[in-house]
């Protein structure tokens, strides 16, 4: 397997099918009805406005196995240096180290960008997930109860957080 940059023609139908699939059978996403090819089209297309990646592994038979990306925060200024990451893995890939490769990437290409600060929103019973940002180092920050609502109950989202080393030279933005 190796990893490759995403991109909307090569890989989109792949990724609208993992996503679809998260959709409708976890509550690894908070949504209920699948995304289009055209939402997914407008999501790579912001990814590439804010230079956010979006990395993928393949296998040896060309299958995309997951694919990870991350972005803004927050939409405010003072929340420059932080993202919000996410990580998928197909059905067919679960427990083999995808998503553990995926989120090491994540978490280099963060550093290379000089970004600091590094959140996960996982379902609070998403246990491998939070597992696997507890073993790369991420702490839990924050736990909001009955936040989302699906499959007929209420779902707690926590916050898993972690602070990397970059910039060496944080700058506030001027103010005119």
């Amino acid at each position: 397997m190796q990893l490759v940059d995403c991109q909307y023609e090569t890989h989109g139908a792949a990724i609208l099918a993992i996503f679809n699939h998260a959709i409708l059978n976890t509550t690894a996403l908070y949504e209920y009805k699948p995304r289009t090819e055209k939402q997914l089209e407008d999501w790579f297309a912001a990814k590439q406005r804010g230079d956010f990646p979006v990395i993928g592994v393949m296998t040896d038979d060309g299958e995309l196995a997951g694919f990870a990306s991350y972005g803004s925060f927050r939409a405010f200024p003072a929340f420059k240096y932080t993202l919000e990451h996410s990580v998928y893995v197909s059905q067919n890939y679960q427990r083999q180290g995808v998503a553990k490769r995926l989120l090491t990437e994540i978490i280099e290409r963060a550093q290379q960008n000089k970004y600091h600060t590094l959140i996960g929103a996982i379902d609070a019973t998403n246990h491998a997930s939070i597992h696997l940002h507890e073993t790369l180092g991420f702490q839990l920050s924050g736990c909001l109860r009955q936040t989302g609502f699906k499959f007929g109950q209420w779902l707690d989202l926590v916050f898993y957080q972690r602070i990397l080393e970059t910039p060496l030279k944080p700058e506030d933005d001027p103010v005119h």
